[in-house]
């Protein structure tokens, strides 16, 4: 997975998310909805529909002081936790 900062502010960031599908988008931007000073989270699979950019871009919108790089790692955090606690639930049930 590839990570590109196209624009960033105290209160914004959209990031390029190299070889993910929508599959990948719909997780990130649930969890990042589930976070705390998250204002807002969307994404954009193909921005530019004369053929031009296909990777997604991530939009995010933080609120109360959270920068939205921190926000972004306790989404993906929270994505990380909510995998384990399945995997380990699925073992159990084998």
């Amino acid at each position: 997975m590839e990570l590109r900062v196209i624009e960033k502010s105290d209160t914004e960031l959209q990031i390029e998310i190299g070889g993910e599908d929508h599959t990948f988008m719909n997780v990130l931007k649930g969890a990042l909805l589930e976070t705390e000073g998250v204002a807002a989270a969307t994404y954009d699979l193909n921005p530019e529909q004369s053929g031009g950019q296909t990777d997604p871009i991530l939009s995010l919108k933080t609120e109360d002081g959270v920068d939205p790089l921190d926000a972004l790692e306790n989404g993906a955090q929270n994505i990380k936790d909510k995998a384990s606690a399945f995997r380990d639930a699925f073992t159990a049930a084998a």
